[in-house]
């Protein structure tokens, strides 16, 4: 048999993609592909060490063309979902953000969350009408499923033996407390009566657009400042666990939770265990939202703050995929409703069909197995390349890494090496190995999961 290529799955924000994207490799090796999982940065960083086989890339960016380019040279292919495009900005500044007319062109399958997103992507002007987009639903909806989460219940449990009864308050705020504060939607210390300068989270916008999306993000960032401890108070029995975005500076809810007693602050581990293990979640326009009420869990988009442009616009599927606040009172008095069983997730007909419009791959077949399915229709070719333009992507490919490395030490830069170890920590081989077997249970397969460490900081996955 002609030896299937192999998949090269870059992880960027691993609290958010790699148990997605193990699962993607568990049942990629079953169907006989190897997988190469690490980091996104080092990956590229390493990218000649990998030549040919198929590239899953989690976007399609301006800042993609390169890299897509490199691995054409090296021979492989590149398939694409966008890990933004379920919960999205209007399309015209979707399409400036997200979409690159050069990386498009390069991508030889996409893979939807949902038809929402694969109707964005077909009206985008320079979507090479040739090319396929399948409608599969995406990796991390699959964790979700009664079928798949079973996988952490090992860590739902722990969760609970820690925290106890708790509630879990999910932020999105990196647009004005980002790790780094260029990543905001303007840049800090702007002179007195000039326009701030633009930072990396308002690329693509308007500046009225940006400036309407800042004020609103500004006023729930403080209000959910001042909730945070207020429902310390209001629920004496629970605890309080606040998960900030993973690009979110988390200093401030450490400040909060100083000055409280059953506040705590973590961003440890995929979302799913914490939405099986609380007792419900607090919310603002972020998927969390709906997550958890596709996991069955009750959701409370908290909206204290309101501007309808954003809210039915930007953040529309989450709020809607949610029960909805406006005041203290009223999300104190929702909370109380579902801690006494009178509330359950947010439910109901045109919240079902809604959410089957955005994400394809609640029922049925996994998105995994969808995805594979495409994966295994691709050549198997990897010497499409001459010997000359193999040798002219690994020179681009250590061309782009020096300077890579040498921008992420220069004053300002959002790509600092703390920055990296914080979206993406140090992982074990025995960690990764632990997870496959997981997976393998959940999945009923009896066939064990090999995995390798190569290159010291990856890990291959085979059958």
């Amino acid at each position: 048999m002609t030896p299937k290529p192999t998949l090269i799955i870059p992880v960027e924000n691993q609290v958010r993609e790699l148990d997605p994207k193990l699962l993607l490799a568990c049942v990629a090796a079953d169907r006989g592909f190897t997988s190469i999982l690490g980091f996104r940065r080092e990956i590229h960083f390493h990218i000649s060490s990998f030549p040919g086989g198929i590239y899953v890339s989690k976007s399609m960016t301006d800042a993609s063309d390169s890299m897509f380019k490199i691995m054409q040279r090296l021979g492989g292919r590149v398939v694409a979902w966008d890990e933004e495009a379920l919960v999205h900005l209007p399309p015209e500044i979707y399409y400036s953000r997200r979409l690159s007319p050069v990386s498009t062109q390069m991508v030889s399958h996409f893979f939807a969350w949902g038809q929402d997103s694969a109707d964005l992507w077909r009206n985008y002007p320079h979507f090479p009408p040739d090319t396929p987009i399948h409608v599969t639903g995406n990796p991390r909806c699959d964790l979700l499923r009664p079928d798949i989460r079973g996988y952490y219940d090992e860590e739902a449990g722990r969760i609970r033996n820690q925290y106890g009864e708790f509630l879990l308050v999910n932020t999105n705020f990196n647009h004005v407390n980002a790790f780094s504060p260029v990543q905001n939607l303007f840049r800090p210390h702007t002179a007195a009566g000039r326009e701030p300068k633009f930072g990396r989270a308002a690329f693509g916008m308007t500046r009225e657009y940006a400036h309407g999306l800042h004020r609103l993000k500004e006023g729930v960032f403080g209000a959910f400042q001042k909730m945070i401890p207020e429902l310390e108070r209001e629920f004496p029995d629970l605890n309080i666990v606040v998960r900030p975005h993973p690009t979110e500076n988390p200093d401030v809810y450490r400040r909060i939770a100083a000055s409280c007693r059953r506040v705590h602050v973590t961003n440890a581990g995929n979302i799913v265990p914490w939405l099986l293990a609380t007792r419900g979640v607090i919310h603002n326009g972020c998927t969390t939202g709906l997550e958890a009420t596709i996991a069955g869990v009750p959701a409370v988009s908290y909206r204290a703050v309101v501007d309808a442009d954003y809210d039915y616009g930007f953040y529309r599927l989450p709020n809607l995929a949610s029960h909805e606040c406006f005041s203290m009172a009223e999300l104190l008095n929702r909370l109380r409703d579902i801690l006494e069983g009178r509330l359950g997730a947010a439910g109901g007909e045109e919240r079902r069909r809604l959410i089957e419009h955005h994400v394809a791959s609640c029922t049925g077949r996994l998105a995994c197995e969808r995805i594979v399915d495409v994966l295994e229709t691709m050549p198997s070719d990897s010497a499409r390349t001459s010997a000359y333009e193999r040798l002219q992507g690994r020179a681009w490919a250590v061309g782009r890494r020096l300077v890579k490395r040498a921008k992420e030490r220069l004053p300002g830069s959002h790509n600092k090496p703390e920055f990296q170890r914080h979206r993406y920590p140090a992982i074990s081989l025995a960690d990764v190995q632990d997870r496959t077997l997981r997976f393998q249970r959940v999945l009923g397969r009896s066939r064990a999961v090999n995995v390798r460490q190569v290159l010291g900081q990856f890990f291959e996955i085979s059958g």
